[in-house]
């Protein structure tokens, strides 16, 4: 008999922490950051103390109280003690593996906490995803996924606190991570001089031991890994052989994108294994609209073909399927397409298993922006120099807005003074709808921004008695990362496990109706509760 615990990704879209127990086997199914959890409690000014170490978070619910699982560098003195009678504590002396499905914040980046002695497994592209969003994110505790600098703990003294810190002259610790979608013989040349030069440099321990699965010092996991089609590239569903039969993990996926075979022959070769459980997320429960990434690229195509001006496209962070969509649009409207540093690193990482991505080196409709700042990034210095001539700064975007499609976010149009867009440019949006009241201030603010620039926009919600929708002529600019209601029953129906098991949703009742008059059984999970199978 196996057991699963879900300490996340229960009654809510992401923050999935799940673990596997199976005799002496224990294995986590993603470790993912809680978004609803976290802006409870805090916000932008407001963040978790650095130098408590994990107390702030376990103390405010952000991490699960489990026990022997975290990295020992981050515990205060007298830690555990304080929740030993806390809902949902429990004590691990080990875990084997995490699975990870994907590189999403919400479900990997509370990796970050975890032991490093605890290897990852996780497909080709999303280990190089996971290490070039922390080479080209901000250093924050909740993006240290590959490696960290050990860091040491210290009581308050008075004025003088010897708070958590990082030691100076103390090299990384790195994670092992472990290839779940290729054997030693077919990576990629380029991913293989990647990993024998130090897969992450500067680091101790376990530096350099990332390796594919299969290879001769990987643990012999009864493991089988799924491609899927998700709104980031690596996505993949686990199946793990238990001695009660097979368990089925879906991450997230999707059928209406580019990849969506994948997710089809998923759910037939999952079938074929005659799951007793299968783990399924349902973000989409109640979603009534249906938009393909075919059509995405069609309306993004005729919007940005009639505009004068600079056009600026926003769309989700990571999303490189996206960012491809808009190259190929800038290029048959007559324009380039301009992303960020952080943009252009991603995309020459990912070129090592994907080579037909754009090249930011060579592809002249491909240009990157340099940000204005008063203290460039090692990143940003870096990219200077390996791509000098490819950078465009404000003034020159100013120059040539007629020519332009440039990625921003709401968080980059700090910009817009230095550009001075001109009026009548074009917005762009191709992301989601807030969802909750931080999103929508946020929108607001992004709405006051376009109009005192006179830009008009495509596809942005709007906000009618307190309500954001999107206008009627505007919609179809973005398609959802996530399965649609029909098609989430089209998955479990072929698969047909013996039990099925919503998270990552909202709504779990979903599964209840929509599997009524098969032989599925729905169990519905509990947060810090326990499912055997």
């Amino acid at each position: 008999m196996a057991r699963l615990a879900f300490y996340g990704g229960v009654g809510e879209i992401g923050g999935t922490k799940i673990l596997l127990e199976d005799g002496d086997l224990r294995l986590l199914l993603d470790f993912g950051l809680s978004y609803g959890r976290l802006k409870l409690f805090y916000e932008e000014y407001l963040r978790p103390r650095l130098g408590a170490g994990l107390l702030d978070y376990l103390e405010m619910g952000v991490l699960p109280p489990v026990e022997g699982i975290y990295r020992r560098d981050l515990e205060v003195p007298d830690l555990w003690p304080r929740f030993r009678d806390r809902p949902g504590y429990a004590r691990q002396d080990r875990v084997d593996a995490i699975l990870l499905t994907h590189a999403h914040f919400d479900h990997s980046a509370h990796v970050s906490f975890l032991d490093p002695e605890i290897p990852v497994y996780a497909t080709t592209r999303t280990a190089l995803l996971c290490k070039a969003i922390q080479e080209s994110g901000k250093p924050d505790l909740e993006q240290e996924v590959c490696w960290f600098a050990p860091r040491s703990m210290g009581r308050p003294k008075g004025w003088k606190q010897e708070a958590l810190r990082a030691e100076r002259g103390v090299r990384r610790v790195s994670r092992q991570f472990n290839l779940g979608d290729a054997d030693p013989s077919s990576v990629p040349d380029g991913v293989r001089r990647y990993w024998t030069r130090g897969f992450w440099p500067e680091a101790q321990g376990l530096a350099g031991s990332s390796r594919p699965l299969g290879a001769g010092s990987a643990p012999p996991l009864p493991l089988r890994c799924f491609p899927v089609d998700h709104s980031i590239h690596g996505a993949c569903a686990w199946a793990v052989e238990t001695r009660a039969g097979w368990i089925v993990y879906t991450g997230d996926l999707r059928m209406h994108g580019a990849r969506g075979a994948e997710t089809r022959a998923f759910a037939e070769e999952a079938a074929r294994l005659r799951p007793r459980a299968l783990i399924m997320e349902a973000t989409n429960a109640l979603a009534a609209r249906r938009v393909s990434e075919a059509e995405v690229r069609e309306r993004a195509t005729t919007a940005i073909g009639g505009a004068s001006g600079l056009v600026i496209v926003d769309f989700s962070a990571r999303d490189m399927e996206r960012l491809a969509l808009f190259h190929e649009v800038a290029r048959e409207t007559g324009r380039r397409l301009v992303v960020l540093p952080k943009d252009a690193y991603l995309l020459k990482t990912l070129r090592l298993v994907i080579p037909s991505l754009p090249d930011p080196a060579t592809d002249d409709s491909l240009w990157i922006y340099h940000e204005t700042t008063a203290a460039p990034s090692r990143l940003l210095q870096s990219l200077c120099e390996e791509y000098g001539g490819k950078l465009l700064l404000a003034d020159d975007v100013a120059k040539r807005q007629d020519e332009l499609v440039l990625c921003f976010s709401f968080f980059d149009l700090n910009e817009l003074p230095s550009i001075r867009p001109r009026a009548g440019s074009l917005y762009l949006y191709s992301s989601s709808e807030p969802h909750d009241e931080e999103q929508m201030i946020d929108f607001r603010r992004l709405h006051a921004w376009l109009q005192h620039f006179s830009m008009r926009s495509v596809g942005l919600p709007i906000e009618t008695d307190g309500r954001w929708t999107i206008p009627e002529g505007e919609r179809g600019l973005h398609a959802s990362g996530h399965a649609w209601p029909d098609d989430l029953l089209a998955v479990a129906r072929t698969i047909a496990p013996e039990i099925l098991i919503p998270v990552h949703t909202e709504h779990p009742e979903f599964y209840v109706d929509g599997m009524r008059g098969t032989s599925v059984e729905v169990r519905l999970p509990e947060l810090f509760g326990s499912i055997e199978v």
